[in-house]
């Protein structure tokens, strides 16, 4: 069975208010499930990898043909042009993101996905859903904690 994945990230700044937007289908199924988050401090590029992983994170099974279409350059370009194999073996060093590249990796060993690239804002009616949602979740009341990102500082506890 083939799953569609369609994931967009937004913010609001950079860093600032951010949030992602995922579509999952199952065509043959006529299938289809949206999620969403905000954060209250966070960059683009980790909502960005954040969407495929929570997306790949939700899905049951390891058995089926994963197509994952992003706007992300950051993204299907570190998986289709192969760098991220290259930061693993330099231990992710001067790479930014580390936290999430490292959750990824077990995801993209267990299964099969193909990574496609799509523009965003041009019309791609399943990257315009992602992106409204990402950009509702960044405007929400109700925004969390990007844990690694928004580490608290030693500043002001002396």
């Amino acid at each position: 069975m083939r799953i569609e994945i369609f994931t967009d990230g937004a913010c609001s700044g950079n860093p600032g208010k951010g949030g992602y937007g995922i579509v999952m289908k199952v065509p043959e199924k006529n299938y289809e499930k949206r999620y969403s988050k905000g954060f209250r401090h966070t960059t683009n590029n980790r909502m960005e990898l954040l969407a495929v992983i929570t997306a790949l994170e939700k899905l049951k099974s390891t058995e089926h043909d994963i197509h994952i279409y992003t706007d992300s350059k950051y993204v299907s370009d570190a998986i289709n042009q192969k760098w991220i194999y290259g930061w693993i073996k330099k231990g992710f060093k001067n790479v930014k993101n580390p936290d999430l590249w490292k959750r990824l990796i077990p995801l993209l060993k267990a299964h099969k996905i193909t990574f496609h690239w799509v523009k965003g804002h041009a019309g791609h009616p399943e990257n315009e859903i992602c992106d409204r949602l990402a950009v509702e979740a960044a405007q929400s009341s109700d925004l969390e904690i990007d844990a690694y990102f928004e580490r608290p500082t030693d500043e002001g506890l002396f």
